[in-house]
C-alpha cells in the first residue's frame, strides 16, 4: 500500500501550518524517503541497500576467518 503526501493529510484537521508542515515532514523522512527505491542505490529502497550492505559485510567477514593451524612442534 502506497500512501501519497495528500493521503498524509486527507480528512485531518491541523490547528496551524507548522503542525500540518510537521505532519508532512514525518511522512516524507519516515516513511516515503525509505522506502522508495532509487536508481543511484542499484534499485533498492535505503532500507533494503543497508540491509543488503550489512549481510555483505558479515558475509564478507566470516569468509576472511581462517581457522587456526595447530604449532607443530618436533
Amino acid at each position: 500500500m502506497v500512501i501519497t503526501k495528500t493521503e498524509c493529510i486527507r480528512g485531518r484537521v491541523f490547528a496551524t501550518r507548522a503542525e500540518t508542515n510537521l505532519a508532512l515532514f514525518e511522512y516524507i523522512d519516515g516513511f516515503y524517503n525509505s522506502r522508495r527505491i532509487q536508481k543511484r542505490l542499484g534499485y533498492l529502497s535505503p532500507i533494503e541497500f543497508e540491509e543488503k550492505h550489512y549481510a555483505d559485510q558479515a558475509t564478507a567477514e566470516r569468509t576472511n576467518l581462517k581457522p587456526r593451524q595447530p604449532v607443530l612442534t618436533s
